[in-house]
């Protein structure tokens, strides 16, 4: 598999490259930006669950985070798009680092309610810190990323900018999970008495990848804000926490490039859905139940076992 990945990375930039020629339509291409800001979120999430194992409720509060601090900065206060970009970035690590401390002491169900928690209190402050947030009307006005002049107002543009940056970190985790860092991630998933007898600090390697994971969501929260223009707190309320771990799950636990496909998947999904109107809950909720059923390990692994079996059964034939 390795050394198919320089052509498969070849293959998929070529593929991002050549889209926008094929889908001219800005409702695509819009399609595709958000496609990316959830890429972007996936995958730092993925790095959490997948890799290190610690399972997290709160990241849309990040995401909120960096999509308000943005946007408060900038429609309000009158500051570069880039400068509040990079303080949603400190600030969101911040608040991590900060909550990471006593909530990775704990783990399982109890981690995912302690972030749970902090979910609910930062929703509840998009909503009641009106004069701040604009509350639940939302806040208007903020203006678009631009460099030397450029701005990133049309979807095209964006396209360019949002796949960028996901290319760049989803080549940044495949990176750090072939890494020493990314070894010891992997041992602390599978028990982290046993890292811990290796000599690996757990508690700073838990805390280092989820403030790692709370930045990539915090990014991806700034581009959201400044694609839209626009944000409301129902953006960044628990359901759409849980969307991002289904996402996870769905594509693939521990998968860089499952993190794409269901970040992909569940979000041209409900799109599709949208012409069965009142039965579009109950057909995306059967669609999850069958993955979850017939693909347990997610939708990469699953395709990569099904085509090993579909070779398996051609040379089978072929020898008999």
């Amino acid at each position: 598999m390795k050394g198919r990945r320089p052509a498969l990375w070849g293959g998929f930039v070529l593929a991002l490259a050549l889209l926008p020629l094929w889908l001219r339509n800005d409702y695509y291409l819009s399609l595709l930006n958000f496609i990316g800001i959830h890429t972007i979120l996936v995958v730092g999430l993925n790095l959490l669950m997948g890799y290190a194992g610690q399972i997290s409720l709160g990241h849309a509060a990040f995401f909120g985070v960096g999509a308000y601090t943005s946007g408060i900065l900038t429609a309000t206060y009158g500051l570069n798009p880039w400068l509040a970009l990079a303080a949603g970035l400190v600030l969101a690590g911040l608040l991590a680092f900060l909550i990471g401390i006593p909530a990775l002491k704990l783990r399982g169900y109890y981690l995912a309610m302690a972030t749970l928690g902090f979910g609910v209190i930062v929703y509840i402050f998009f909503v009641q810190a009106q004069r701040l947030t604009g509350g639940p009307s939302g806040l208007s006005g903020i203006p678009a990323l631009a460099l030397a002049g450029f701005a990133f107002h049309s979807p095209l543009r964006l396209y360019a900018l949002i796949w960028a940056l996901a290319l760049g970190l989803l080549a940044v985790s495949a990176g750090l999970v072939d890494s020493r860092l990314g070894r010891a991630l992997r041992a602390l998933h599978d028990s982290e008495a046993a890292a811990e007898s290796l000599g690996i600090n757990t508690q700073r390697l838990k805390l280092l990848i989820f403030v790692w994971s709370a930045l990539y969501a915090a990014l991806a929260g700034s581009l959201y804000a400044h694609t839209l223009n626009f944000i409301a707190p129902s953006s960044f309320d628990i359901m759409f926490s849980i969307k991002l771990v289904t996402m996870v799950v769905v594509g693939g636990m521990a998968s860089i490039w499952g993190s794409l496909l269901g970040a992909g998947v569940l979000t041209v999904l409900p799109e599709l859905l949208v012409v069965f109107h009142d039965f579009e809950v109950v057909i995306f909720g059967a669609i999850l139940m069958v993955v979850m059923i017939f693909l347990p390990r997610g939708l990469v692994r699953g395709l990569l076992d099904l085509w090993e079996y579909r070779h398996f059964r051609r040379e089978g034939s072929a020898r008999g």
